[in-house]
């Protein structure tokens, strides 16, 4: 058994609603690795829209399905015990790490299955690998999904370049779509604020839109491109399927990241009458395969992680709150460090 203290700081909530007022402080005991499972000394965890949302309700009852509950799915730290039958590890790996639906990353210590943790590269720092579980590997398959080639072997659809559109591209997976789709020399339009189009163009973007002009708010491309994919990440509601349906070329896919009760209506109909055009609602469940690839990518710098704002555990509750305001720039981490 290992020699640290069987207790650590958490922030959980405890019922549905509240906020970052909800979350609270508390000492609980270290959970113990089950069979398959790893567990991880935190170093930082990640901040998604998914958090927060649970926690308002959207999947009331089912996630969470009691309480307190521990958020925050995305994980990076070292592995401090393994759980039975676990060889794919030994205690002193750095890596990254799913969770989902169980979270436990606002912690000190949080499990993972083994089978969706993947090793750290030492290239790549603990707040950046945070980033990439649910951030990079949704930017990752939803341009699979849509059918736009990446690297070779990576498993895209097709060689032929294509004209893509990512909408809310300086967000968290938004600024890695746009990445994943300039390096794989795709012609790539983005949507974001005025304030981001500098970094969405240095992202790799050829084109970008001001979202609150009536171009951007058309998803108009100055150039004129019709687009053969779209990685949908702006959580705007009721965006219609008729605001991409005019700038989409004939056989043009929508990814929706965020897809609601419309969405799945519009696919299906799409699926009964054999359109051309396609929606695709889109809910990810990251790899440890897909892990492993982004954070090589990120060690042999061909992708990057970009920021926002990064927040102790003990104040853990400005970072949400930060999250819950919208139009983050990138991403949002909460650092364990040495904390006690």
């Amino acid at each position: 058994m290992a020699t640290y203290s069987r207790r650590m700081h958490a922030v959980p909530y405890d019922k549905y609603g509240g906020g970052a007022q909800a979350l609270k402080h508390v000492e609980v005991p270290i959970p113990t690795p089950k069979k398959g499972e790893v567990l991880i000394k935190m170093e930082a965890g990640s901040i998604n829209q998914v958090d927060w949302k649970f926690q308002k309700g959207v999947a009331r009852p089912f996630m969470p399905n009691k309480f307190p509950f521990i958020p925050v799915y995305d994980l990076a730290g070292e592995v401090v015990e393994l759980g039975r039958g676990v060889s794919s590890f030994k205690v002193g790996d750095k890596v990254i790490a799913i969770n989902f639906p169980g979270g436990g990353g606002l912690a000190e210590y949080a499990v993972a299955q083994a089978s969706r943790t993947a090793p750290r590269p030492p290239e790549v720092s603990a707040a950046v690998g945070a980033c990439l579980p649910i951030a990079a590997v949704t930017a990752l398959v939803a341009l699979r999904t849509a059918g736009v080639s990446l690297d070779a072997g990576d498993g895209g659809g097709g060689g032929a370049k294509k004209n893509v559109l990512v909408t809310a591209a300086s967000g968290g997976v938004g600024h890695f779509a746009v990445q994943l789709a300039s390096a794989a020399g795709h012609r790539v339009t983005a949507t974001c604020g005025a304030r981001n189009a500098v970094l969405v163009g240095g992202l790799g973007a050829d084109e970008v839109l001001d979202y609150a002009t009536p171009e951007g708010a058309a998803l108009r491309s100055p150039s004129g491109r019709r687009y053969d994919a779209v990685v949908h990440c702006a959580a705007v509601a009721g965006l219609p399927w008729s605001a991409f349906a005019p700038v989409l070329a004939d056989a043009g896919v929508v990814v929706d990241l965020t897809p609601g009760a419309a969405a799945f209506a519009t696919a299906l109909r799409q699926r009964v009458t054999f359109s051309r055009k396609r929606l695709v609602p889109l809910f990810v469940s990251p790899t440890k395969e897909d892990m492993e690839l982004v954070a090589g990518m990120v060690a042999e710098g061909k992708l990057r992680a970009v920021i926002e704002s990064r927040h102790p555990l003990s104040t853990a509750e400005e970072g949400w709150a930060r999250s819950m305001a919208g139009h983050a720039t990138g991403k949002i981490i909460v650092e364990m460090g040495d904390e006690q």
